[in-house]
């Protein structure tokens, strides 16, 4: 236990390192203060990460929409210029046809109808050209406010990515700065193993793993056990942590386990070595993270170490379930929480 003099010094070093406010609040628990803290960076990396991935989408999307837009103008330009190629040779078939002056024409020596029709033709495709010349214009002007949209959108996404990005590593170092703090924290104050569990198991991440199919639970959503290699959903651990050290005041040892949080392969392996016996793979509580497997003599029903799970257990969450007790009989199988759990 701290001594009132390191309790002190360690709201200094609070002080020192994150600031009067979380100092003050932190000297009845300073460790819970800390890992609070380091769970708050937690959740605001995963929030900045996760706007940062929504704009790089609509960045994207963004994108899509410019080169679409821009493909079909360079469509409308072709055809543009497929249109006016052949209008240009049929003025220029006319101004060399013999009588064709234009306008002119009417004030020459020829006939006065030919002359009018020269010059109605003429005028015919001027006008069109004319046309087609205003419409290419305000095409390349469209084309020309596009491009400079994309570079504006092009430009501020880049500094939204780099502002996001350096939030982002800004984070991380917090995060990591927050962990070594902790750990230091539990080294000084010699914490024992069963408090270091207890304070690096985020009671938060239990709704997280619920998220995710049976058996695919990501390990980082799991909290580790007593037991080397061994790792449950936080609440179960949580409550396992609490009935080991109760069971250890018991029996002078912790208690002793076969199995816990069992992946999708895992499930598949054993309904293979155990077929009819084992649950089906996608089922097990096992792959829910809230099941383990025991030893040590609480795999005998009737031993003085099952006995005493029944009686003390569900003070802590767990229970041995009434299925197995007879089908099949699995006095080691234990559970915690219900089916709604």
């Amino acid at each position: 236990m701290p001594t009132p003099r390191s309790a002190g010094l360690t709201a200094v070093f609070l002080v020192m390192t994150l600031g009067a406010p979380v100092a003050q609040a932190a000297v009845a628990d300073p460790l819970e203060a800390l890992r609070r803290q380091a769970s708050a960076a937690r959740s605001q990396l995963e929030k900045a990460t996760k706007q940062m991935e929504g704009r790089k989408k609509d960045l994207a999307r963004s994108q899509d929409k410019l080169r679409v837009t821009l493909k079909d103008l360079g469509k409308a330009e072709a055809e543009l210029n497929r249109i006016r190629e052949p209008l240009a040779r049929l003025a220029n078939a006319s101004y060399q046809q013999p009588g064709a002056a234009g306008s002119m024409a009417i004030f020459g020596g020829g006939a006065l109808d030919d002359a009018l029709r020269a010059t109605a033709d003429v005028t015919h495709l001027a006008n069109g050209q004319d046309a087609l010349v205003r419409k290419a214009d305000e095409l390349q002007a469209r084309r020309s406010r596009l491009t400079s949209a994309a570079q504006e959108l092009q430009s501020k996404n880049a500094v939204e990515q780099t502002r996001l990005q350096q939030e982002i590593d800004g984070l991380k170092d917090k995060s990591t700065r927050l962990t070594k703090q902790l750990t230091t924290m539990l080294n000084r104050m010699r914490i024992d193993r069963d408090r270091r569990l207890e304070l690096g198991c985020d009671k938060e991440l239990a709704a997280d793993a619920r998220k995710f199919p049976n058996g695919l639970i990501p390990s980082k959503y799991l909290c580790p056990l007593p037991q080397k290699g061994e790792q449950l959903r936080a609440d179960a651990a949580l409550g396992f942590y609490k009935l080991n050290a109760a069971y250890k005041r018991r029996f002078g040892r912790d208690i002793c386990v076969t199995d816990s949080y069992r992946s999708l392969a895992d499930q598949n392996r054993v309904y293979s070595q155990r077929p009819g016996f084992a649950a089906v793979p996608g089922t097990s509580n096992h792959g829910r993270g809230q099941a383990v497997d025991l030893c040590g003599g609480i795999q005998n029903s009737g031993s003085i170490q099952f006995n005493w799970m029944e009686a003390n257990s569900k003070k802590y969450g767990w229970l041995h379930p009434a299925w197995a007790y007879s089908n099949p009989f699995e006095p080691w199988h234990w559970e915690f929480g219900t089916d709604d759990d």
